[in-house]
């Protein structure tokens, strides 16, 4: 598996792999209600994705030319996307996409991540040692409960 910083030419299946993780992997989240999906889908067209690859830090996860996962931060170390591709979960990729972008994150100067965490995803970044904030939130988009979460990185590379 090689992760690499992702080009416009990702777009499609990088958001292919996006919308595929969603609607197979976030059951808890969703629960399989087609509106609440529907919102959470809204956003994640190949012309986002796209726009999001030339803006920000977007990485990919890719073995024998397929896309596994996506992820991506903004310049201030907070993750914004982390998708794996169902026939890859459990097989190294999230955590592979995190420490990219925590190291990159190191390389920008910074000191920490922050990010936003549904349901399904929340075990997962307590695992790689992300600490959660006092308070849980409804997400703007699809109004569900997600929980802050941080980790400090320690100094940043000089």
């Amino acid at each position: 598996m090689r992760i690499r910083q992702a080009s416009a030419e990702d777009a499609c299946a990088a958001c292919s792999v996006i919308r595929r993780s969603i609607t197979e992997l976030c059951h808890a989240d969703h629960g399989g209600d087609e509106v609440y999906l529907g919102k959470w889908l809204s956003n994640k067209t190949v012309e986002n994705v796209t726009r999001w690859i030339r803006q920000s830090h977007v990485v990919v996860a890719e073995e024998a030319g397929t896309l596994l996962g996506v992820a991506a931060m903004t310049d201030t170390g907070k993750i914004i996307l982390n998708y794996v591709s169902p026939h890859a979960r459990f097989q190294g990729v999230s955590k592979a996409l995190v420490q990219w972008l925590e190291a990159r994150t190191r390389t920008l100067g910074l000191t920490e991540c922050v990010l936003e965490a549904t349901q399904t995803a929340l075990p997962f970044y307590e695992s790689l040692g992300y600490v959660k904030s006092p308070r849980t939130y409804l997400l703007p988009l699809i109004a569900s409960p997600a929980t802050g979460l941080r980790k400090s990185l320690g100094p940043p590379e000089a």
